[in-house]
């Protein structure tokens, strides 16, 4: 697996986190209106299929459920309608927060590094993640950050991008996501580099089947993944033994 996320100009994993960090400050306005307009609505399915596959979780009042990376809260707003207790919200950009606050999310939310969490070990029933696992400047780390803070028995659910395994849909969507999408997203946001570092980092971010093997090398046991939209994207489940 590649150590982590590798934006223009990082050499260090502290540079890492800050770039990525101070892009998502700078397309955190208009981050919602991208994800409709560049997935055409589609990113709201994928959401759903999360939640149903957690349902039981959502259902437990005793479960304790984070959703990490929260980002401007589309997923913890879709967790909070089946939710009978809270959840809890993180983000480590705190403008992304703000917009997630902004919605009337009802979860209390704080800011901290996924890699570095301010949470005690066996803590946590399920962690949720949509879309931000694929930014961290450290995936073992991350991985490793997600079992410690699990208790045994619970289960991190996973939602990123991933690359499709038909070569023909693979090769119609590097297109559309290498050349169309940073044109639209720089339109939009304002940031061209922001919109040619997302497609570049699914391009650099491991397939579904290397990324469960990493789950598994942590100690996760039950590790399985559902591709979605002909494998654009892959819901990882991993279950903390």
């Amino acid at each position: 697996m590649n150590q982590g996320t590798t934006p223009p100009g990082a050499r260090t994993e502290e540079e890492a986190a800050k770039w990525v960090r101070g892009m998502f400050a700078d397309v955190a306005p208009r981050y919602d209106l991208l994800n409709r307009v560049l997935s055409l609505q589609i990113d709201q399915l994928w959401r759903a299929h999360t939640v149903r596959r957690v349902r039981s979780y959502l259902e437990d009042p005793a479960a304790r459920i984070l959703d990490l990376c929260c980002g401007t809260g589309d997923l913890l707003l879709a967790l909070e309608k089946v939710r009978k207790g809270p959840v809890l919200g993180s983000d480590f950009c705190h403008p992304m927060l703000t917009a997630s606050q902004a919605k009337r999310s009802r979860s209390p939310l704080f800011e901290a590094d996924a890699l570095s969490l301010p949470l005690a070990d066996s803590s946590l029933d399920l962690i949720t993640c949509s879309f931000g696992f694929r930014n961290f400047a450290n995936y073992r780390k991350g991985i490793a950050e997600l079992y410690r803070v699990l208790r045994p028995g619970g289960t991190a659910a996973i939602l990123e991008f991933s690359t499709p395994p038909n070569a023909a849909f693979r090769s119609v969507y590097n297109f559309y996501s290498l050349r169309i999408l940073p044109r639209i997203g720089a339109l939009i946001s304002g940031r061209r580099d922001a919109y040619t570092y997302l497609p570049e980092s699914v391009r650099k971010f491991p397939g579904a089947e290397a990324l469960a093997a990493d789950f598994r090398s942590a100690g996760f046991s039950d590790v399985t993944f559902d591709r979605l939209t002909f494998g654009i994207v892959a819901l990882h489940l991993a279950r903390k033994s």
